[in-house]
């Protein structure tokens, strides 16, 4: 059982200040031990709402003039604040996201680097580019553009990696100008929260402001605010819906990361050696299957697949449960009641269907816990095309496996869903998997590899068809939070533009003489 010093509040933080004075508090529970409560996050009211909103208006003024390197600084400072106490915040992620210390310190690691990377991002930033006399110009003899930050912006961010994915929207919004209004996930509020307080505590009061609560009720209303210009989510197909119509009233700039129902193809030529495995597994069962570009169904050249599935399970069976902080756990629990509830709902589907399900891993310890939400890591094989388990994001450490026979089968089942954030080929023969790869509908298609740390940011991040839209990853993120500007010079106001005719009728000054 967590110690008092384990507890923590997540209260807001606007204009500058915390929020003292919260009216209702959301009990923040352990997963790995549900019974306990690791802390609280505030319910943020609609007056805190509304004044995080306004402060963030009045704090972009003066925000946007700053220039990048000068917006910079801050950023660097709130990261050092931040790494300063890189322990403390992983230790209660791990008690909050149930998720092994070694993925809480990634988490923490890597929105401290993102900080890092987009303030010295800042040096490519900012000032006009002169178009003038390029092809296109026309008549006009000064063109120039601009990019201008887009105004105060919302960031709605999940609970499986809250740290890193914030301010992966929010490191980019401040170094392009923009003032931030986060809304931390009401199941894992307390890292992040005290994460943004210290990095907000490093800008100018109003450039960052904290808004716990429910989505129903604060993220609705700051998404809907009118003095909000812009919004990012990460997080589920049915939350994407209700904040692109809620954006939608004030014809908001918005951002999607959703999920992802990723295919991994391994073709007959696929090296089934340990490296290639450990691969696959990382890529199934990272944060206990909780990542919306985790493979979450793998399709196996029919002459591969009982190999495949010997290899493969033999790696599942040496997975460690248990709860995070125990040394040499691979997955922790659940995070929430319903992904736990929905996971054991779709193992008894697949066993009440006659599919084989298997179940690996052992305890740490060698001794189950008495109480938390953990699923040993499933491979379920038997399965049609059309399951549930495979046509929907099961977000569980549940991974199902089916064979095909040629490639063109490979992709048309691949292609088969409304998702398509990321996929996967596995092949000896590089030209042969790139040609595949090609054919896949998905932002980001990796060739053997597919797991958290594969994608690279000099090429953009996002989702196709249901998945998402608009894309991350340095200067792309960015311009999620921009907008051009483009200034056009005629010094001749006289002359003809070339296709356009002159208006008749209209006399100089001796007309009205």
């Amino acid at each position: 059982m967590p110690s008092q010093e384990h507890w923590a509040t997540a209260r807001g933080y606007v204009d500058g200040g915390p929020v003292t004075d919260p009216r209702t508090m959301i009990a923040v529970l352990d997963p790995a031990a549900p019974s306990v409560r690791v802390g609280e996050g505030a319910e943020s009211t609609p007056d805190d709402v509304d004044r995080s909103a306004a402060a963030a208006a009045r704090a972009f003024l003066g925000w946007a003039t700053l220039t990048p390197a000068e917006r910079a600084r801050g950023m660097t400072a709130g990261a050092d604040a931040i790494a300063a106490e890189a322990d403390r915040l992983a230790d209660l992620l791990v008690r909050e996201v149930g998720k092994p210390v070694h993925e809480a310190r990634g988490d923490i690691n890597g929105g401290i680097h993102l900080l890092r990377t987009f303030a010295d991002l800042a040096g490519d930033l900012g000032g006009m580019r002169d178009l003038t006399g390029h092809p296109g110009t026309g008549q006009a003899d000064g063109v120039w553009l601009q990019h201008v930050p887009v105004g105060p912006a919302v960031v709605i961010s999940p609970w499986n990696t809250p740290v890193y994915l914030c301010l992966n929207a929010v490191a980019p919004a401040l170094v392009a100008g923009c003032a931030v209004v986060v809304k931390p996930p009401e199941e894992a509020p307390l890292a992040l929260t005290r994460a943004l307080h210290l990095l907000a505590a490093a800008l100018p009061a109003g450039v960052l402001n904290v808004v716990p609560g429910r989505g129903a009720t604060v993220g609705e209303r700051l998404v809907a605010h009118p003095e909000i210009r812009a919004v990012s989510l990460t997080g589920g197909i049915a939350t994407g819906r209700s904040v692109l119509k809620a954006a939608a009233g004030t014809v908001k700039k918005t951002h999607l990361e959703l999920g992802g129902n990723d295919p991994a193809i391994l073709l007959e030529d696929v090296d089934l050696g340990v490296d290639t495995l450990r691969e696959l597994v990382a890529g199934c069962f990272a944060v206990s299957g909780q990542v919306c570009f985790n493979i979450k169904r793998i399709y196996v050249h029919h002459s591969r697949l009982r190999e495949f599935l010997d290899r493969f399970t033999s790696l599942v069976d040496q997975l460690v449960l248990g709860p995070g902080h125990l040394p040499g756990v691979h997955l922790g629990p659940l995070t929430t009641e319903a992904g736990f509830r929905n996971a054991q709902r779709l193992l008894d589907r697949a066993r009440e269907a006659g599919h084989h399900v298997h179940q690996g891993g052992r305890w740490a310890g060698g001794v189950e816990p008495a109480e938390g939400r953990f699923i040993r890591p499933g491979v379920v094989t038997g399965m049609d095309p059309g399951d549930e388990l495979v046509v929907e994001e099961q977000f569980a450490p549940l991974i199902p496996v089916l064979p095909f026979t040629d490639e063109s089968e490979a992709i048309a089942e691949a292609n088969r869903t409304e998702y398509g954030l990321c996929s996967s080929v596995w092949s000896a023969d590089p030209g042969r998997a790139l040609a595949l790869a090609r054919r896949i509908q998905a932002g980001n298609t990796f060739i053997n590899a597919h797991r958290v740390g594969a994608s690279v940011p000099l090429v953009p991040f996002g989702g196709v068809k249901q998945s998402g839209l608009g894309r991350n990853h340095l200067h792309y993120a960015v311009a999620a939070y921009s907008e051009e500007h483009a200034v056009i010079r005629y010094s001749d106001p006289g002359h003809q533009i070339p296709g356009i005719e002159p208006w008749s009728g209209l006399g100089g000054p001796e007309a009205n003489s």
